[in-house]
Order: structure tokens, then sequence, then C-alpha cells
């Protein structure tokens, strides 16, 4: 009698990931930008720095104020500039100070990385520019009663779209450049020294390009489509610039 041999059963092992998901990511990356000085520093004077500008304006206004629309949405754009170095920050300051071997480490798959750090940023700058927007908004009320609030709603809410804009397109320069005072620097240059100078040169030109306008006509209603597509490929080629610098770069 033949004594049967039980043949041997492969199992197929199956990988599992054992990272954060991607809410849990966002929620990291955005604690991590508020953990550091830098970051706490860079949202106090976003938050502050349009209600202070209103209150000057108001103050100093030889005329009671028409419509509040255009005073909330130029003073949120400052805001805006602001939160373009949160967002730089996020990104282009892990690699200057080298945490990135750390976060890279923790998440190798730099994609989700990425997708993380532009969620964490996106929420905190729409949510920054609305509490700058809405103490605005509370100074306007104190001392431009008479002044109308047409419109306002949708001020407040582009002035959102322009924190959460602005500060998606300084996370991908900066994750592009890899370096934060080049990123900064040439952001800014562009938004306070190319763009304005091409609005007086090439209005024609600049109107199809400038983010800032962009967001300014949105608030007006006017040129919507145009406006969103503006922004749109402002983020779009930002984020793919850094997307793709981010997973080619080698960690140092």
């Amino acid at each position: 009698m033949t004594a049967a041999v039980a043949s041997p059963v492969h199992v197929r092992t199956i990988a599992r990931r054992t990272g954060p998901s991607l809410p849990a990511a966002v929620g990291l990356e955005v604690r991590k930008s508020l953990s550091t000085r830098s970051g706490k520093a860079l949202v106090a004077a976003a938050t502050l720095l349009a209600p202070a500008a209103i209150a000057i304006a108001a103050g100093t206004a030889s005329e009671p104020l028409d419509n509040v629309l255009g005073p909330l949405v130029v003073t949120g754009m400052l805001s805006a500039l602001v939160l373009v170095a949160l967002g730089v920050l996020s990104t282009a300051g892990e690699w200057s100070h080298g945490t990135v071997q750390t976060t890279f480490l923790l998440e190798p798959r730099r994609g989700r990385v990425m997708a993380a750090k532009s969620g964490a940023v996106a929420l905190m700058g729409a949510a920054v520019a609305v509490v700058a927007a809405g103490l605005s908004a509370l100074l306007l009320l104190v001392m431009e009663p008479s002044a109308s609030w047409d419109g306002s709603a949708r001020a407040i809410g582009m002035v959102a779209v322009a924190g959460a804009v602005f500060a998606l397109i300084g996370a991908g320069v900066g994750a592009a450049v890899g370096n934060t005072p080049g990123a900064l620097t040439g952001i800014y240059l562009l938004d306070l020294g190319i763009l304005p100078v091409l609005q007086v040169v090439k209005p024609e030109i600049a109107d199809k390009i400038d983010p800032g306008n962009a967001v300014l006509e949105l608030a007006q209603g006017n040129h919507q489509a145009l406006s969103i597509t503006i922004l749109a490929v402002w983020v779009g080629v930002a984020l793919l610039a850094g997307t793709v610098m981010n997973r080619r770069r080698a960690v140092q």
C-alpha cells in the first residue's frame, strides 16, 4: 500500500500598504505645516494682512465706500499672495531642510505625498482666506455702515478660491524647484513684477494669463469661463511640474 503524499500548497503573499489613508495624510501635512514657526507666522500674516489693509483704507478714506465687493477681493488677494509662501514651504521646505528623507521613508510613493501636500495647502489656503475675508467684512460693517453689500458673498467665495489656488501654485512651484528661496523669488518676481508690467504694456495678453486678474473677474461675474481656465491652467501646470520633478529628483 502506497502512502499518499500531500503536494505543497503555494500561498500567494499579498503585500499591504501600511501608510496612512489619503485623508489622514492630508491631516498630517496640515499639522506639519502648522508645527513650524515659519508656518504659523505665514498663517498669522495671511489672516491679519487683509483686515489691516481694510482698516487703514477705511480709516484714511475721504469719502464713504459705495460697495464692499472691491475692497474685499483686493485685500483678499494680499492674503493669497502670502499663502503662496505657505505652499512653497510645504514642498520646497522639505528639500531645503532635508526632512524629505523622512517623509519619503514613511511614504515611498512620491505621487501620494504630493497629493497629500496639495490637499493640505488647498484646505489651509481656503480656510485662512475665508477667515481673513470674514474679519475684513466685520471691519467694513463697523467702519462703512452705509456701504452696499451686493455681491459680498461671491466676493468672500472668490477670496477662498484665490487662497486655495495660490497656495496650490506655491506648492507646485516649490516641488518643481526644490529650493525655498528660489521658488519664492521666481513666483513673486512674476506676480509682483512681470505681470503688473505686462498689464500696462500688453493688457490684452496679461488678461489671458494673470491669475490675480482672473480672480477679480470672477468676483465681478465677468469672463467666467476664461478666468476659470486661467486658474485651472496655473494650478495644473504647477502641480504637474512639481509632481514630475518630485519623482525624478534624487534624495541626497
